[in-house]
């Protein structure tokens, strides 16, 4: 059947629930298991279709610009080669805690579980990283399916949903509801348990605060603040949550991370009481379950979490909230003040002077190319008061966790998951989000390989993002693993790189080689002033991130040790 465009099917019921709900974007790679849809959105010019080079790219890309807005980032894929490419973002979502909605078009429903050409079982092959996965049965039941996934992906701890449709569901004729789906309202905190805080911080002489993701809404960032200056509490932040709380700020402790240092975790432990909020208390961010000491904490813990499936989850709290944390650092924040401020004003100057030896620059040197930390350090000295860091995973990034000083509205963009491929697509979506922003992508030679053809949609487009692209010819977060573990055995971790430089060129960027640290500075600055997208291959050490006296091509130990060393796994 030949359907005009104005003609109301599943598909458009589908892409009116989204659009009525926010969804201005989607992101996908085309497949004949989901044309109706496809061409629904001919129908929609407000809904922005950015059309990727490969389902994980897409799927990168719809993670985050989940975390930007709040709504569900929309990744769209045909049935099975691109779901299974598509599930690396899924993945990153679920250890992200950001909403995304992946459509996977089926096979006709005639077809299903005959084993047919292209066919998955998605409830199987998703159930244990989204939060709901659903096949459509019905034309008329795709537009309800589209509400409650929207509703899924935001609530409680956020997530991904899987949405499957089949060929022939999509372009039935089918009502086209106006359901919006009106966000609940913060859960607030119960006047017992407020005052049960007040009364534990007026007890506490060296309290912390761990703040997790959940305050990276609106709001979020200003209660958090407040509540530390109105009690004089240090604030240690969660993974890869850097720009919560300013990094500047005479409280902020640092971030618990893959790398953190001994001295730091060593000092929060002495803490007498922990105010966790908004965080999941992960195996990272509690240092493979050891700081607070497992199940009991030999601290006060209050865990305050708005899925009651995450408190008391991993660690038995003294007060455990289910509620909204910024609900609750706003409550809290406006209570009277009480405690001990001289104690605590030593106890944060003590936290801050670890941090900040933690946090000083090395002025690294290397015969075998560029620390890359001086790259970093000439980002964060030239970088605009608005920068998006967009981070890919490997060794080249533990700078930027350990030196970057992220004050809000700069921010990082970078994935619990850890996958490699995430820094180009975050960069794109990062971008289309915030236009007016100054959008950076740090990325190694292993990586951007990875995903760096979605860097089509910069030169397509015009986005003025700066790529920046280490270059030491080695997975170095992996050889990083082997030169601790198995020294001088060295296997799958070369790598032979192209030119980067020409592959950009080729995709019609302004591109440039830096060789030598005397380079960096100033080719940073042309990267940052450029308005049209603008890529810097760096040819970086391997020997800097390797502990002193390894030599790095060989797997030689020339001072007998190995040692450890940060790990900043893919």
């Amino acid at each position: 059947m030949t359907l005009t465009s104005d003609t109301n099917t599943s598909a458009h019921a589908l892409l009116g629930i989204f659009a009525g709900n926010g969804i201005d974007r989607v992101f996908l790679v085309p497949g004949e298991s989901y044309l109706g849809v496809l061409d629904a959105l001919r129908d929609f010019p407000d809904i922005d279709v950015l059309t990727c080079r490969h389902e994980g790219g897409a799927s990168f890309m719809a993670c985050a610009d989940g975390r930007l807005t709040g709504r569900p980032g929309v990744v769209m894929v045909s049935r099975g080669p691109g779901a299974a490419n598509a599930a690396i973002g899924v993945h990153a979502a679920q250890q992200d805690g950001v909403p995304m909605i992946l459509l996977i078009g089926q096979v006709p429903r005639k077809d299903l579980r005959k084993e047919a050409f292209q066919e998955i079982d998605y409830q199987k092959m998703f159930g244990s990283i989204a939060k709901w996965v659903h096949e459509v049965a019905a034309p008329e039941d795709l537009a309800w399916a589209a509400l409650k996934a929207l509703r899924v992906a935001t609530s409680g701890t956020p997530g991904p949903v899987v949405l499957v449709v089949p060929e022939d569901v999509q372009q039935s004729p089918a009502p086209r509801p106006d359901w919006v789906a009106e966000p609940a309202s913060p859960t607030q905190p119960a006047p017992a348990a407020l005052e049960r805080m007040r009364a534990l911080l007026a007890a506490a002489s060296r309290p912390l605060i761990i703040a997790g993701g959940a305050f990276n809404a609106p709001g979020g960032r200003e209660a958090l603040r407040r509540l530390a200056e109105r009690y004089g509490i240090p604030v240690a932040v969660s993974f890869r949550q850097h720009d919560i709380f300013p990094n500047t700020h005479a409280l902020y402790a640092g971030d618990l991370d893959l790398a953190t240092q001994a001295a730091q975790v060593e000092a929060f432990d002495s803490s007498d009481l922990i105010l966790a909020l908004g965080t999941r208390l992960g195996d990272i961010t509690t240092q493979g379950y050891t700081f607070p000491a497992y199940p009991r904490p030999s601290q006060t813990l209050v865990h305050c979490h708005a899925d009651a499936g995450v408190v008391n989850q991993h660690f038995t709290a003294d007060v455990g909230i289910v509620a909204d944390p910024v609900a609750t650092a706003q409550a809290l924040g406006e209570l009277p003040a009480a405690g001990n401020g001289a104690a605590r004003g030593d106890w944060a100057a003590s936290l801050r002077a670890i941090r900040e030896r933690a946090a000083a620059w090395p002025s690294p040197s290397a015969d075998d190319g560029v620390p890359f930390v001086s790259v970093v350090r000439s980002l964060a000295e030239q970088a605009p008061a608005d920068v998006m860091v967009c981070l890919d995973a490997g060794t080249f990034a533990a700078p930027v966790y350990r030196h970057f000083p992220f004050v809000y509205p700069q921010r990082l963009m970078a994935s619990q998951s850890g996958a490699m491929g995430y820094g180009t697509p975050a960069a794109i979506a990062s971008q289309l989000r915030r236009p007016r922003s100054k959008v950076v992508c740090l990325a190694g030679d292993g990586g951007f390989m990875m995903t760096g053809n979605e860097m089509m949609a910069a030169a397509e487009r015009g986005l003025p993002i700066l790529f920046i692209v280490s270059n030491n010819n080695c997975y170095g977060s992996i050889r990083l693993h082997q030169v601790r573990t198995y020294p001088g055995r060295y296997v799958g971790t070369d790598l032979a790189s192209p030119d980067f430089t020409m592959i950009a060129r080729a995709f019609g960027m302004q591109a440039e080689h830096v060789t030598r640290p005397d380079q960096v500075t100033a080719a940073v600055a042309r990267g940052l002033a450029s308005t049209v997208p603008y890529f810097l291959e760096v040819k970086t050490s391997l020997a800097a991130i390797l502990p002193a006296g390894v030599d790095a091509r060989a797997g030689i130990d020339l001072l007998g040790r190995g040692g450890p060393a940060p790990v900043h796994s893919r």
